[in-house]
């Protein structure tokens, strides 16, 4: 359970709440090292955010943190080989209820940042790569720093990030065992089924804990 705390909060950290558009011409390395800073500068600034007000964690997430995700290709990674065999729309209807579970989880996890800091390690990227892999660490007033890799690829619209490892966890890894497991069992519509379930329960429970505060 921990780990899986510190995985959400790695990819909140890079996600960031930024109101610039996706710069083209900004290398990847240059990208991450903004955003990560203006997601900290925001979550630690932010007293709603700290106070875990969920409503509003969801909003940022909605209108700042999806531009820079790739959740076509990061449900594709996750389905392997079935998605070449599902519909057009059901692989419309997955991407949206995968998105909607990533948005529900990492949204819960954004009160977490308090005093963190971040660190780089050297890029090893070329001019002409059109994938790479930004490495960093989240340092920690107590405990080990925390090792978080990005995968990003190269668009039309700028880089977008499509898979993040925390601690030797990729993340389409993470999910791509139970997809399969789910679709096994009772196919495409049957995983679909499940996230949809997932993110009613999700929806509710945000929904009970915002009524409380």
């Amino acid at each position: 359970m921990k780990l899986f705390s510190q995985f959400l909060f790695g990819f909140l950290l890079v996600l960031g709440f930024t109101a610039h558009g996706i710069a083209a011409d900004e290398a990847p390395d240059q990208l991450i090292k903004r955003l990560s800073q203006e997601i900290l500068d925001t979550a630690k600034a932010d007293k709603e955010i700290q106070a875990g007000n969920q409503k509003r964690v969801y909003d940022l997430v909605e209108s700042k943190v999806l531009p820079y995700i790739d959740f076509s290709r990061m449900t594709s990674l996750a389905s392997g080989k079935s998605w070449r065999e599902a519909t057009p729309e059901q692989q419309k209807q997955l991407t949206n209820e995968f998105r909607t579970l990533l948005v529900f989880t990492y949204s819960g996890a954004i009160s977490q940042i308090k005093d963190q800091r971040l660190e780089f390690k050297p890029f090893r990227g070329l001019p002409d790569d059109t994938e790479v892999e930004v490495r960093s660490q989240v340092i920690q007033a107590r405990g080990e720093p925390v090792q978080l890799s990005y995968r990003l690829a190269k668009s039309a619209a700028g880089w977008k990030i499509y898979d993040i490892n925390v601690l030797g966890a990729w993340l389409v890894e993470t999910y791509k065992g139970s997809f399969s497991a789910e679709i096994s069992k009772s196919g495409i519509d049957g995983l679909i089924k499940t996230l949809i379930e997932k993110n009613k329960k999700l929806a509710a429970a945000g929904t009970t804990k915002t009524a409380a505060k």
